[in-house]
């Protein structure tokens, strides 16, 4: 598989894992970044369909918070790196950083950190994520924060991904070759075509 950055965002239960999944047995050697934790018996089940739908050829990091600590020394190791997912990512640092000021340039500042570690590898990644803001305003105020939060590491992860899918339904749309661009890159005046 030639060296790309993929993200593949959606709502819960919409396809985005086993699209990922399938991308990824296209690699030889495989990493597998799970962010999930297991704190209840939901996510447990969750976790255990997740590792016993991978093949047994693949590799697994578990890391919820410090994502690239523990990538950076075996990323070199792999041609295909597989992380599910930024959601979980996104709410594990923040809730570790919800009594202190700061979470939010924390967050960025790791979702940078993260983007360069991608961008100076040779391997293709594969990104899943939640979309999380076509839904109500959340009433909490670290509701509304996660929502913010994973809204700009979403926009920064697609910005410099070579393909971003949105998935419905088990149906995946892959936006950039339809002309979508970054806010970045896009004409601030739309009667400009």
């Amino acid at each position: 598989m030639k060296k790309k950055l993929i993200l593949i965002l959606g709502g819960a239960r919409s396809g985005k894992s086993t699209l990922a999944e399938r991308m990824a047995r296209r690699g030889r050697r495989v990493l597998f970044v799970a962010t999930a934790e297991a704190r209840d018996q939901d996510m447990k089940s969750r976790i255990a369909a997740h590792r016993e739908r991978r093949p047994a050829s693949w590799d697994t990091l578990e890391e919820p918070v410090d994502l690239v600590a523990a990538l950076r020394p075996v990323v070199d190791g792999y041609d295909t790196i597989l992380l599910d997912c930024l959601t979980l990512w996104v709410s594990n640092l923040l809730l570790e950083r919800q009594d202190r000021s700061g979470s939010g340039s924390r967050i960025r500042d790791s979702a940078r950190e993260l983007m360069d570690l991608i961008e100076g590898t040779h391997a293709t990644w594969i990104l899943v994520s939640n979309e999380v803001g076509q839904g109500i305003v959340p009433s909490s105020a670290l509701g509304r924060a996660y929502r913010d939060a994973l809204g700009r590491v979403n926009q920064m992860a697609a910005s410099r991904a070579d393909k971003v899918y949105l998935m419905t339904a088990g149906l995946a749309l892959e936006l950039k070759s339809l002309g979508a661009r970054p806010l970045a890159q896009s004409d601030p005046d739309p009667s400009n075509p």
